[in-house]
Order: C-alpha cells, then sequence, then structure tokens
C-alpha cells in the first residue's frame, strides 16, 4: 500500500520542486498513479518516491511527463537542475564543459567510461564504491549519471572518441550478466557518424594516462580544457601546457590503441566470455 506523501518544501531542493510540480500536474489532469504509470511506463512505486521526493526521476521520464501533460519542457528544465544539485562539486565545471562541447575525448584504462556505462554497471561500480551510502543514495548518483548520457541522444551531438583499456572489459563489474549488457551496449558505438571506441590491449606500451581517468573537453572556439581523476580526487586544467602533454598522449594512446574493427572484434570475444560463464538455465 502507498505510504502517505511526506510535506514538500519547493524551496528547500530542486529534488522537493519536482515532486511538488509533478503531484500539482498529475492531480491536475485528474491521474492517479497507476494510470500515470501506465501512460510514461514507469513503475507506481518509483513515481511516487519522485512525489514524495524519495526518489531522483531517473530519465527519460522527464521527457515523458512533459509529453503525457504538455507542459513543453517544463519537468526536463527542472530535471537539469536537480542533477546539478546532487553533483559532487569536483565535477560541476566538467558537466558544464561537457554540455558546451564539441568533441569529447576519454581515456579509461580499468572502468568503462561513464557516459558509455549500462545502469546495471553504473549501479555496481557505485554500489562498491561508495560503501556508506543507501539505496535511495545511490539512485541519485545512477540517476546523475544516465542524464550526463542524454548527450548522446542530441540533434547536434559532440564528436565522441573513446579509449578503453582491456582491463575494462575484462574486470568484471556487477557480474557476468551486468558485463554482457555493458559489452553489448559498446557495440554499436564502436564507429559511427559521431563516436568511436577503441581498446587499449595489455601488449600496448605502457603510459601514465593508465593511473586513472582522462577526459578532453574541446570547445566550439577550439579551446580544450582537461578532467582527470582518480581514487578519491578529480581536477579540472585549464592550463594550456598541461593540456597539450595529455593531448599528446592520449594522441599516442590512440595510435597504439587497436583500430575500431578489430576493437569490435575483441569486445565480441569477450562478450562471448562473458555468456560461457553462466548456465543456460541463469
Amino acid at each position: 500500500m502507498t505510504q502517505p506523501a511526506r510535506d514538500l518544501d519547493p524551496s528547500h531542493s530542486a529534488r522537493d520542486l519536482y515532486g511538488v510540480e509533478l503531484r500539482r500536474q498529475r492531480q491536475a489532469a485528474g491521474l492517479s498513479l497507476d494510470r500515470l504509470s501506465d501512460i510514461v511506463n514507469y513503475s507506481k512505486t518509483h513515481l511516487h518516491g519522485v512525489e514524495t521526493g524519495e526518489r531522483l526521476p531517473l530519465p527519460p521520464l522527464s521527457e515523458k511527463l512533459d509529453v503525457a501533460f504538455g507542459t513543453g519542457e517544463l519537468f526536463q528544465g527542472l530535471w537539469g537542475t536537480v542533477k546539478r544539485e546532487h553533483t559532487p562539486r569536483r565535477f560541476d565545471h566538467c558537466l558544464e564543459l561537457e554540455a558546451k562541447a564539441s568533441r569529447i575525448q576519454a581515456f579509461g584504462a580499468s572502468i568503462i567510461p561513464g557516459l558509455l556505462q549500462t545502469e546495471e554497471y553504473m549501479r555496481a561500480m557505485f554500489t562498491a564504491g561508495e560503501p556508506g551510502m543507501g539505496p535511495k543514495e545511490i539512485d541519485g548518483l545512477v540517476a546523475d549519471r544516465l542524464g550526463r548520457q542524454e548527450i548522446l541522444r542530441r540533434d547536434c551531438s559532440p564528436d565522441f572518441w573513446w579509449i578503453i583499456g582491456e582491463a575494462a572489459l575484462r574486470q568484471v563489474v556487477g557480474g557476468p550478466s551486468a558485463m554482457r549488457g555493458q559489452l553489448a551496449a559498446l557495440l554499436p558505438l564502436v564507429h559511427t557518424r559521431h563516436t568511436t571506441i577503441q581498446v587499449s590491449p595489455f601488449e600496448a606500451d605502457v603510459c601514465f594516462l593508465m593511473s586513472g581517468t582522462l577526459i578532453l573537453l574541446t570547445l566550439p572556439d577550439n579551446s580544450t580544457t582537461m578532467y582527470q581523476e582518480g581514487v578519491g580526487y578529480g581536477e579540472i586544467i585549464d592550463d594550456r601546457e598541461a593540456v597539450t602533454r595529455y593531448a599528446r598522449e592520449y594522441d599516442l594512446k590512440k595510435a597504439c590503441a587497436l583500430s575500431p574493427q578489430k576493437s569490435a572484434a575483441l569486445i565480441e570475444t569477450m562478450l562471448e566470455t562473458y555468456e560461457s560463464c553462466e548456465s543456460p538455465g541463469t
């Protein structure tokens, strides 16, 4: 049975404002949670959690709500505010640049880059990396990252180039099923008009990029800013000399990585490995 909604304060947080507006629009439309669940294809439990401020709205719920209520981009705009409110401060500037970038290049030595992660993969990563967080907080982090992936579906999408270390394909995150889904999600993006994925094999030369995650963000004015992240830290670097150095290392890593075609072949091979990890009955 659904619990009574708690009192929300729209001035307290963007999450509360979102919940208040959702309840107002739903009631004005004369819809029950059950009926709205059928319309937007999200569970009644999730919608109730959003209305009461207990959960973040997982994408693409905001777009579906705007369509259902005829509210233009109201909920999409509120979702943008909610995302900014729940993003760690050290990453805020990176997100601002990411939204404006004309080209995004990233390297992940041992994990799949965030813009490529499936929900199951990222949930396993957050659960392992934030052991003190409860399910609601993890839901918030997952929603934030899924929201970032909206940039992949923009009409004027940036040019994306990812280099993924072979270790990221072999490190089991969330179990074989999660890895199957994750690797399967990579394949359609290996080589398209706007996306390129290369795998850096184990036999490639060692470079200092292997210590963490690197993102190079190039804006329409051709200026490039770098975000570097490791365990417990992250920093934005816009010093021209440092950015030039890292960009050159990235280009060298790109030259030594497998071609998109060979990268796809390796991903497919690893996909078969995970498929054999579980019996047909599981």
